[in-house]
């Protein structure tokens, strides 16, 4: 895609070596976009990078910590010597402990914080740092609907996600105050069939699993990457999804207690943990895992929602006609 008729779009993925950003990612070289990925893993990024290619894209991997605020500035500064300006920063790079919060060691809790919080904050920074002289640019914060909602067994992930909303609102602020063309969107998925589920740390005796429904990570994507290309405040991915955060607003307690009941056994398959499974909480693990998990059978390929979300205008001109008709019938 051409910026201006001349330069080639760029745009940079976090997390891109797998998951979503891993389609993500693949969506840009869809596109025609150049590619930047970050990720810790070396295979994985060079797979994506591969797919990015095949798509019609042209890829850059530059392996990194997002956790680490210097690897991250060094990584912009490649980015844009190699590939050019920098039009779209997705933050989407995660890690996670699925147990109760006691089980949870201080230093693992940490872990989560600086991947899944510090390293939005510190690819919001990069990007910031380049993008506001140009005073143009899209930086894309990946959220969840457990920023809205958290959920048992998942403390310390849900605690970052809510910490990235709060992070994105005072910077959107900011800019604002600044009379700043640069976008923060910010889009809250749905759960989302990933490899997440098979290489998170779990202390919980049976193998974790995304809470139904669940989405494919191509129909995510989709919705990602439409935001950074039209970007608006926020965006929720999935019918199921926006009915929980409105719920969450409007009955809090009776959601508590629910999720009581039900929050515990609704992320575990029957599957007992070997527990002894590697995690990539410390390191990235080798070799490619792709973009999908093991929850194709269950996962769906379409949401209707995100279609709607993307068409607001066609949908907004559909029921003024609908109302119009109504109306003069109702007249006559």
């Amino acid at each position: 895609m051409q910026s201006n008729g001349s330069r080639t779009k760029v745009a940079v993925v976090t997390g891109a070596s797998a998951g979503v950003g891993r389609a993500v990612a693949r969506r840009f070289g869809e596109l025609g976009w150049d590619v930047a990925l970050l990720a810790r893993g070396h295979d994985g990024l060079d797979a994506a990078a591969d797919d990015i290619v095949a798509a019609g894209g042209r890829a850059l991997a530059v392996p990194t910590d997002v956790s680490n605020a210097e690897e991250v500035e060094q990584a912009a500064d490649e980015i844009e010597r190699r590939l050019g300006p920098i039009d779209v920063w997705v933050n989407d790079a995660m890690v996670s402990v699925f147990s109760e919060f006691l089980n949870i060691d201080a230093d693992e809790f940490e872990q989560v914080t600086r991947v899944t919080y510090l390293g939005y904050a510190n690819g919001t920074r990069a990007a910031l740092r380049r993008m506001l002289p140009r005073d143009r640019g899209v930086i894309v914060q990946v959220g969840s609907a457990l920023a809205e909602r958290s959920v048992p067994l998942q403390s310390a992930y849900c605690g970052a996600k809510h910490a990235i909303e709060g992070l994105t609102e005072s910077v959107r602020v900011e800019l604002l105050h600044k009379g700043s063309n640069v976008r923060i969107p910010l889009v809250q998925l749905p759960a989302v069939n990933t490899p997440q589920f098979d290489w998170s740390l779990s202390k919980m005796p049976n193998m974790p699993m995304p809470v139904p429904p669940i989405y494919q990570p191509e129909i995510v994507a989709h919705a990602i990457v439409h935001a950074a290309m039209h970007p608006r405040k926020e965006v929720w991915v999935g019918g199921r999804n926006a009915l929980g955060i409105t719920a969450n607003r409007l009955v809090p307690g009776l959601l508590d207690h629910y999720l009581a009941r039900v929050g515990y056994k609704s992320q575990m398959t029957s599957q007992p943990d070997p527990g002894d499974r590697p995690s990539n909480l410390w390191k990235a693990l080798p070799g490619d895992r792709g973009a999908h998990g093991r929850f194709d059978d269950q996962a769906h390929s379409v949401a209707p929602q995100v279609w709607l979300a993307e068409h607001r205008g066609i949908v907004g001109a559909a029921l003024v006609a609908a109302g119009f008709v109504v109306g003069r019938a109702r007249t006559r």
